[in-house]
């Protein structure tokens, strides 16, 4: 029997049964490892971004294109985006190439379909009303949630976990799997 190459193992289709069970072993080996406060944190929350946009639906309406790339933006901090743009090279999701973009306050429509905002940024509600439908917003600490955003990182017991806001995504227009619902520390309608 022939050995798989990396390259051809990349190229295979993933079923959204195989999806869970990627994102299940990735949540089993998170919780083993603990977050400290530097490069190991942001890898895992860099691995997290790239496993949330494989179990987003997003409407039509939120790319300019349909060969556009899903892009994870970042506002704030680069530690998330250097991480996540090691992890995204040669990565496609639902037939969509990812790109990491680094950004600066609103960007153009459609620019973004995910949005990382890091806890170094100052004003979150401003920069999430920039960000209107059709945008997955992320955050950190749980007040991001109260303050309007979609999924927010907390630290529970040295550990990376995250929170949903439910409704908040609904009202963006994005349908969040259940597969991704099931594995949130807590989602709120």
């Amino acid at each position: 029997m022939e050995p798989v190459s990396r390259t051809r193992f990349r190229r295979q289709k993933y079923s959204p049964a195989r999806w869970g069970r990627l994102l299940a072993i990735l949540l089993f080996l998170v919780g083993l490892s603990r977050a400290e406060q530097g490069p190991l944190e942001y890898q895992v929350k860099a691995a997290f971004l790239l496993n949330f946009v494989k179990f987003v639906e997003w409407p039509r309406t939120a790319f300019t294109a349909s060969d556009a790339p899903i892009s994870i933006c970042i506002l704030g901090d680069d530690s998330v985006a250097n991480a996540l743009s090691q992890m995204v090279a040669g990565e496609v999701v639902t037939g969509r190439k990812l790109a990491v973009e680094k950004v600066k306050r609103a960007a153009l429509p459609k620019t973004c379909q995910a949005l990382f905002i890091n806890k170094s940024e100052k004003d979150v509600p401003g920069s999430l009303a920039a960000f209107k439908t059709g945008v997955l917003t992320v955050g950190e600490e749980e007040s991001f949630l109260r303050e309007g955003g979609m999924i927010a990182f907390v630290i529970e017991n040295r550990r990376v976990r995250f929170d949903i806001n439910q409704g908040a995504a609904q009202n963006a227009g994005l349908k969040l799997s259940s597969k991704l619902l099931s594995v949130a520390r807590s989602v709120a309608n």
